[in-house]
C-alpha cells in the first residue's frame, strides 16, 4: 500500500480479529519497524513483551472489563447508551498481544535531549507504537490498543520491574477486514474534526 493509504486505513481494531496465526517473518518485520522508531538520545527506551498465553490474556481481560464497568458507571443518558454499544478490547479474539514498556533508565544518566523535557523518552516509546501500527496495517494485520487498565496491575501480571512503565497493551493479528469508519465515530461517540479546526499559523489562536 501507498504510505498515505496505510495512514488512512489504520484502525483501532476490536471485533474484527480472526485469531489466525501470524507468520514469524511478518511479526519480525512489524517489531523491527517499531524498533527503528526515532528515540530521544538514541536511548531506544522500549521493551516489547509478546503475550500468547490464553490464561494470561484471560486474566488481563477480566481486569479490563472491571475497569470498563467502572467507567460505564460514571455515564448516564445518551453517553451511557452509546458506550454500551462500544467494544473496548479484542484480547482473546486476537492472535497475540504485544505489551510495550518504557524504561527511563536506558541511556541514563546523561540522556541527550531529555534534560528539559522529561517525557521525551515516553514520547519515543509512543513513536515505536505508531511504527508498529503502521507496519502491521501495511502487512494486512490489525492492532487494537487496550487502555482500560491500571498500570500497576499490568506490571504485576507480567512481572515487569518497578521502574519500567507499561505504556500499551496491543492486540495484534489478522482481521476479516478493517472498518471504513473508526469505531468511535461509527457508534456516535465522537467524530473527527476538520484539520482547519486544529491548525494555527505562527501563534496559537483561540477558537
Amino acid at each position: 500500500m501507498d504510505f498515505y493509504d496505510v495512514v488512512q486505513r489504520r484502525r483501532d481494531v476490536r471485533a474484527e480479529f480472526t485469531g489466525e496465526p501470524v507468520d514469524d517473518a511478518v511479526l519480525h518485520r512489524v517489531l523491527s519497524a517499531a524498533h527503528h522508531a526515532p528515540s530521544v538520545g538514541m536511548t531506544q527506551p522500549w521493551d516489547f513483551i509478546l503475550v500468547r498465553d490464553v490464561g494470561t490474556r484471560a486474566a488481563f481481560r477480566e481486569h479490563v472489563l472491571a475497569e470498563r464497568a467502572a467507567f460505564a458507571a460514571t455515564l448516564s443518558g445518551e453517553r451511557a447508551r452509546t458506550f454500551d454499544r462500544i467494544k473496548v478490547e479484542g484480547i482473546l479474539e486476537s492472535t497475540l498481544s504485544v505489551v510495550v514498556g518504557y524504561d527511563p533508565t536506558r541511556g541514563s544518566p546523561a540522556v541527550l535531549g531529555r534534560h528539559a523535557i522529561a517525557d521525551a523518552g515516553l514520547y519515543s516509546s509512543v513513536l515505536a507504537i505508531q511504527n508498529l501500527w503502521l507496519a502491521a496495517t501495511a502487512e494486512g494485520l490489525g492492532v487494537g490498543w487496550v487502555s482500560f487498565y491500571r498500570e500497576e496491575h499490568l506490571r504485576d501480571l507480567l512481572g515487569m520491574p518497578a521502574h519500567v512503565r507499561p505504556v500499551a497493551w496491543l492486540c495484534l493479528g489478522p482481521v476479516r477486514r478493517l472498518q471504513e469508519v473508526p469505531d468511535l465515530e461509527r457508534h456516535g461517540w465522537r467524530a473527527r474534526v476538520p484539520l482547519a479546526e486544529v491548525l494555527h499559523e505562527e501563534r496559537y489562536t483561540a477558537r
